[in-house]
């Protein structure tokens, strides 16, 4: 169950252009979060902005009690939030999401993302390298000044490909070129993606093909995460004209097989 609670910033660190990492004491939401799980944020006590904001889970230490979100500034919320310091208390409610990242029953999982939608997949490769799956990780970014957390992920993987689309760093290209040559050999048996919906619809399109079974993380526009505002709905594959059927990210996901979906 989510709690709602007011978590002292430890820890405030500019990772890239306008993108923050904060670390908060939130014990009450590291005892229950899991990977792919999400939380709400008030980012003041005003009446302006009124929603909360929906940030990804980046890192979850349940041994210290620390939760580590990353958030890129974009719109008055954000840029409120990134104005916090060091010892300021900060309104969270979560862990929220009912559909978290399930890797149990693989081996050689295949982790992509691209841009900011790379922050909620580091948590899911932590915990899939301590129990030692194979994971392999391809990280899309347009340029090499938005390449973020190469360390980190080098660290929760087994093999790390970073992609540019300019080729400034790394490989040129996009990073599912990477994945797809890799499951082609044989190297990859599920895939777990979060990203820009262009390359959300192209790993499905792949695992479908490649006959391999994908899990996507979607970031909709969550203004409760609870499933009350009705606001973050997306079509499910079954769904017709005639019979419309509907589920809400924040409450049946965020991460869903992406057969299920239509994206």
């Amino acid at each position: 169950m989510p709690v709602n609670i007011k978590a002292e910033l430890i820890k405030k660190q500019e990772i890239g252009p306008e993108m923050l990492k904060y670390s908060v004491k939130a014990k009450e939401i590291t005892d229950t979060a899991r990977p792919g799980q999400f939380i709400e944020i008030r980012v003041n006590d005003d009446i302006e902005p009124f929603l909360r904001r929906p940030i990804s889970i980046y890192n979850i230490d349940k041994e210290n009690g620390i939760l580590e979100f990353i958030f890129q500034i974009k719109g008055k919320g954000t840029k409120i939030l990134s104005q916090k310091r060091e010892g300021e208390k900060i309104d969270i409610l979560g862990p929220l999401g009912f559909g978290p990242f399930k890797y149990a029953n693989y081996q050689k999982l295949g982790i992509i993302g691209g841009g900011i939608g790379v922050f909620p997949l580091y948590e899911l490769a932590k915990n899939a390298k301590s129990e030692n799956k194979n994971v392999n990780i391809y990280l899309g970014f347009r340029n090499k000044d938005l390449v973020v957390l190469e360390d980190e992920f080098k660290g929760a993987s087994d093999k790390l490909q970073i992609t540019t689309d300019d080729g400034s760093y790394a490989e040129k290209g996009f990073a599912i070129d990477f994945l797809k040559k890799d499951i082609e050999e044989g190297k990859i048996d599920s895939i777990y993606a979060c990203g820009p919906l262009p390359m959300l619809r192209a790993v499905k399109k792949l695992a479908i093909e490649k006959e391999i079974p994908c899990q996507i993380s979607l970031e909709e526009r969550m203004a409760c995460g609870l499933g009350v505002c009705l606001g973050c709905a997306v079509k499910t594959a079954k769904s017709t004209a005639e019979n419309p059927e509907y589920w809400h990210v924040c409450k049946a996901g965020p991460v869903f097989q992406a057969k299920d979906v239509d994206i």
